[in-house]
């Protein structure tokens, strides 16, 4: 059966599936680079030791929180 002549896709359309496609290529490259980190530096630990102290270095999350200071007359 021969073709009808008349392009059924809108460039639109054919847009879309391309970026989507792009999308998922980017996304499974992501992925695989994922797997991949934990296989080339399984020697590097999470938390080194400081040298010189002998203690972890202190991250964010273990400094205390402020508080923050609110003037007495600020609510009125």
């Amino acid at each position: 059966m021969a073709s009808s002549g008349k392009k059924k896709t809108t460039m639109a359309k054919l847009t879309r599936e391309s970026k989507l496609r792009e999308r998922r290529l980017a996304k499974q490259a992501k992925k695989d680079a994922r797997k991949q980190a934990p296989a080339d530096h399984p020697d590097q630990p999470g938390d080194t030791l400081n040298a010189t102290t002998s203690e972890s270095t202190p991250t964010v999350a273990e400094q205390p929180a402020v508080e923050p200071v609110i003037p007495a007359g600020a609510d009125a």
